[in-house]
């Protein structure tokens, strides 16, 4: 997500829509980054002894799974975002962690400083990814590893495939530019890195899920205006927004009690050349 925004849904590139509390992203895609950041940090092969960034850090769900990983120690884990607000509430919650403002078409630290980088749910949100690829390989050192995921443009997100279902049913003229998902096609993120040059590219999915009290907890989270879904939730008459709720509700089947919903991210790698 601007470029390292984080825990995104797919399409505008509008990091204004981050410009919120650490508390209100967990509750809305805090609860899917942060089962993702275990997985997508094991399948990308974190080990102890490397130096690492999570680029786009969010609230900081994968810095922490990072630290955990590859320790405290100085300049074993970093951390960049373009909203300030996330950096403030990263670094609080990963005290050992230099956390710093920056996008990702414009990483804000040293050449050649990491062993490997990480961009959990940020291509969505880049708007020169070719500019990103380039910047991430000029961070990484001779044969460092990129890694990076979104949400699969198929499967994707049943949280957010219920939400604009509806939202088309009651807006036809929803805008596909918002509800597009970038980067979540086979090939595609395997392609802005090969062209920048990484070799050994390769691609896998993830499977996470999310379960929910009731369905009011799960509405709660688009109230808060976050991400592209969230911003355009909030930005409907009242009438519209309680239209799309209830088809909603509806189309889920009307639950009386709790529900899981599942995502599936879409991750490449890479390695840059030695």
């Amino acid at each position: 997500m601007t470029s390292g925004a984080h825990g995104h849904d797919g399409g505008a590139s509008n990091a204004s829509t981050f410009h919120t509390s650490g508390s209100a992203y967990d509750a809305f895609m805090g609860r899917y980054s942060g089962p993702l950041a275990v997985e997508f940090a094991a399948a990308a092969g974190v080990t102890g002894g490397m130096s690492a960034l999570d680029l786009g850090c969010g609230p900081g769900a994968l810095t922490a799974v990072l630290v955990d990983r590859l320790g405290t120690g100085a300049g074993a884990v970093s951390a960049c975002d373009p909203s300030p607000e996330f950096v403030a509430e990263c670094a609080r919650r990963n005290p050992s962690v230099e956390v710093r403002q920056g996008r990702a078409e414009d990483i804000p630290f040293d050449n050649a400083a990491f062993d490997i980088v990480l961009a959990q749910l940020v291509l969505h949100f880049v708007s020169d990814p070719s500019r990103a690829a380039a910047e991430i390989r000029r961070v990484l050192r001779p044969g460092g590893r990129v890694a990076a995921c979104v949400w699969d443009s198929v499967d994707g997100m049943q949280m957010f495939r219920l939400f604009w279902d509806a939202a088309v049913a009651v807006d036809p003229e929803a805008s596909e530019d918002v509800r597009a998902l970038r980067f979540g096609s086979e090939g595609e993120m395997v392609e802005v890195f090969e062209s920048a040059g990484f070799q050994n590219v390769s691609e896998t999915t993830l499977n996470v899920t999310s379960t929910y009290t009731d369905f009011d907890e799960l509405w709660s989270g688009f109230l808060a205006g976050i991400g592209p879904a969230g911003a355009y939730c909030v930005s409907l008459p009242e009438h519209d927004r309680a239209e799309v709720r209830s088809i909603m509700f509806r189309n889920l089947g009307a639950p009386a009690k709790g529900f899981t919903l599942e995502a599936v991210a879409r991750c490449a790698f890479g390695d840059a050349p030695q």
